[in-house]
């Protein structure tokens, strides 16, 4: 409502949000509860410490840090925070072996001894594939 101000009255927002005018001016004039002051204050930490972390650490290493500060918060709030301000942690994938080596199958078996041509026709085929593209 106080975004459109400008634009529209109070009593016409009021009345197309369907909310009191003397409620809204209460909410206005109300000060802020101590649940709301501790939020504000944690995601200024959370996020204080993300930037200070080259925006690397996730919720677990803000939590621990914000333990070590002294702050009584749980594993979920951080993440809540972290997710509403749109902070993500880096979180690096683990080193997956594709290849299996075996040094002893490094080359094919020479079935034809380096003996191509054997006099007779169709005895040895020999062909590459090399220029194939697999998986």
């Amino acid at each position: 409502m106080l975004a459109e101000k400008d634009n529209f009255t109070i009593v016409r927002t009021a009345r197309l949000l369907e909310v009191s005018r003397s409620g809204y001016y209460a909410w206005t004039g109300r000060e802020a509860s101590p649940a709301e002051l501790r939020r504000v204050h944690i995601e200024q930490k959370v996020s204080f410490l993300h930037g200070d972390s080259d925006e690397v650490y996730g919720s677990p290493r803000i939590l621990a840090d914000l333990r070590a500060d002294g702050e009584t918060v749980s594993r979920k709030t951080v993440a809540k925070v972290m997710r509403s301000l749109g902070l993500v942690g880096i979180c690096p994938k683990k080193w997956k072996t594709t290849t299996i080596i075996d040094h002893e199958d490094a080359y094919p078996v020479d079935a034809v001894k380096r003996q191509w041509d054997t006099g007779a026709l169709n005895q040895v085929w020999v062909g590459d594939i090399t220029y194939l593209r697999t998986s």
